[in-house]
């Protein structure tokens, strides 16, 4: 038997245009197709699932493919299996019942044969509320073949769920010619190789091959890498393109390695649920530190973060990006991953705006930095605008314009002009601040945290380093060393630092992940070797800090656990 692996790229909500894709395979090759979960609609969908109109182009969608079926692949020795959704409506005609299932078209049109049963509901997840799990056995007979059927978070075995839909499908049909799973997998460092360890681990307790089929695509905050595989025991027959549609054959029969080892339980403890989430802390320094990124790891971070920005642009059909550029890191690297994201027809400018505290070698740094990347770069002042302002609070409110009010101005004078700027040209505003400072409220509302979409907001400041030698390294110095050698500095006040105001980073990114990734309490991260002072002034600043991360742009998440709309914590608290 032919299988063939496909790997889509697709909006979410593109009924067209998956119809079309489907189309374009007429006439469709004998055997066995495979497409990710969800590909009739896209994922993830949100309320989008209970609005009227969405369920129309479904059902729409479905009538078309029953009718296509039946008379394209009649007399076709094909079967394809796609993920979509399946209705169940009540007695006013709203939905009762929607499950997230595998379709199975062929010549006799479209006919549900599985419902994912492990409806994951934590973090960025939230299928419970939408879905209802499903019953069926998983599996589909068919050509002489057994096929074992998964979605997504069945292949997980975890003491978080109350079914294991694995050890289910292996208890009952031990003697499988094939195991699937369609996914729609968001990505985040590391999970390639989980997904993959796990795929060999079922192919070794069914001993026989295991296929897995994964979108491609940035939705808003998440990324889905692709990075298809079939395996058999282990090994890897193939593995699908990342941040690419990608697709292929093979003859089942042919790959068979009978190598499989003698496994007779379903999981190991290195491969369950629990295990992609793990931190990236290494406990056993005192006191705790950061994992160090590899280059391997660095390199990945670099093309994932080019794609989401790339899947943004276009989603929402923006064709120039804006940058302000401070003579800083974190602008720096923000400027060059846009121009390393760029296509052939999009264009990008970065805007310069001193203030009476910018330091010279600020415009020479961003200057150079912009000559490195071929970027136009603007120059606009906003001494004048700031002076005029302290002299308007001093005749209205009788009061100057000091400390923290005076700092937040200038921030947010920049915030305007670049946006007075997007409006200009219709340039979408990248925002340029990091983890570390959106976790401790270590920018200006309405200030330095405006912007479209973070690219650094899943970074913490010593990734945002580690990143920016990296693509030094990578694209022969883009990034000059006086921007990464110099300390950090918002320049809003004579002589400014980060540091006067916040821990080293080196420690806070630690103190922080162990807060944000382990959920650690104050206690926890002084037994750690943190000094208790610093953790509780750390911990007291990420607590009031709330209501800023709330109103942030999106966040491209390239971390295990969220800090974009999967981070839900309430603002008013005690």
């Amino acid at each position: 038997m032919q299988l063939h692996l496909h790997q889509t790229h697709h909006t979410i909500g593109d009924f067209n245009g998956v119809f079309d894709y489907i189309q374009d395979q007429a006439p469709i090759k004998s055997g066995l197709h495979l497409f990710p979960e969800l590909f009739l609609t896209g994922y993830p969908l949100l309320d989008l699932c209970l609005q009227k109109g969405f369920i129309e182009k479904v059902l729409d969608l479905h009538k078309k493919l029953d009718t296509w079926a039946k008379q394209n692949l009649a007399k076709n020795d094909a079967m394809l299996l796609m993920g979509g959704l399946d209705y169940k409506f009540d007695d006013q005609g709203l939905p009762a019942d929607i499950y997230n299932v595998i379709w199975a078209v062929d010549g006799n049109g479209m006919k549900r044969v599985y419902a994912k049963k492990l409806l994951p509901n934590y973090d960025i997840f939230d299928e419970e509320k939408y879905f209802t799990p499903g019953e069926d056995p998983g599996l589909l007979e068919w050509n002489d073949k057994r096929i074992g059927l998964l979605i997504c978070e069945d292949m997980w075995h975890s003491t978080h769920h109350i079914q294991d839909p694995v050890k289910e499908l292996w208890q009952s049909n031990p003697d499988l010619d094939l195991v699937v799973n369609l996914s729609a997998s968001p990505y985040h460092l590391g999970k390639c190789e989980k997904r993959l360890a796990r795929g060999r681990e079922i192919s070794h307790l069914f001993k026989a091959p295991f296929a897995y089929v994964n979108r491609v695509g940035g939705e808003d905050e998440i990324l889905f890498d692709g990075d298809s595989f079939l395996t058999d025991g282990d090994g890897i027959i193939w593995r699908g393109k990342m941040w690419q549609e990608d697709s292929n054959t093979i003859e089942l029969d042919q790959v068979a390695t009978k190598s499989y080892l003698p496994l007779n339980a379903p999981s190991t403890i290195a491969n369950t649920w629990e295990s992609l989430f793990t931190p990236d802390l290494e406990l056993a320094s005192k006191p705790a530190q950061l994992s160090t990124l590899s280059e391997e790891k660095l390199d990945e971070l670099t093309h994932a973060l080019i794609f989401g920005l790339r899947e943004y642009a276009s989603k929402c059909r923006f064709k120039s990006y804006l940058v302000a550029v401070s003579g800083g890191i974190d602008s720096a690297l923000v400027l060059a991953l846009a121009k390393l994201a760029m296509l052939p027809d999009q264009t990008i400018e970065a805007v310069y705006m001193p203030g009476f505290y910018s330091a010279s070698e600020s415009y020479d740094f961003s200057a150079q930095l912009c000559d490195n990347l071929d970027v136009p770069m603007r120059h606009l002042p906003i001494k004048f605008t700031h002076s005029s302002l302290r002299n308007q609070f001093q005749d209205i409110f009788g009061q100057e314009l000091t400390g923290l009010s005076d700092e937040n101005i200038q921030s947010r004078l920049r915030g305007m002009l670049l946006y007075t700027r997007s409006n200009q040209n219709n340039a979408m505003v990248i925002n340029t601040s990091n983890k570390s400072e959106l976790a401790v409220g270590y920018s200006t509302q309405y200030g330095d945290s405006v912007g479209a979409i973070s690219l650094l907001g899943d970074l913490y400041k010593t990734e945002v380093f580690a990143l920016s030698n990296h693509i030094n390294r990578r694209f022969n110095h883009l990034i000059p060393s006086g921007i990464i050698d110099r300390p950090p500095s918002a320049e809003l006040r004579e002589g400014q630092t980060d540091q006067q105001s916040l821990p080293p980073y080196e420690r806070l990114d630690a103190i922080l992940e162990g807060l944000l990734s382990y959920r650690m309490s104050v206690k926890e991260l002084h037994n750690y070797g943190f000094d208790l002072e610093e953790v509780v002034k750390v911990h007291n600043l990420w607590q009031n800090s709330e209501y800023k991360r709330r109103q942030f742009c999106p966040i491209i998440k390239v971390k295990a656990k969220s800090f974009g709309f999967g981070y839900r914590v309430p603002i008013c608290k005690k």
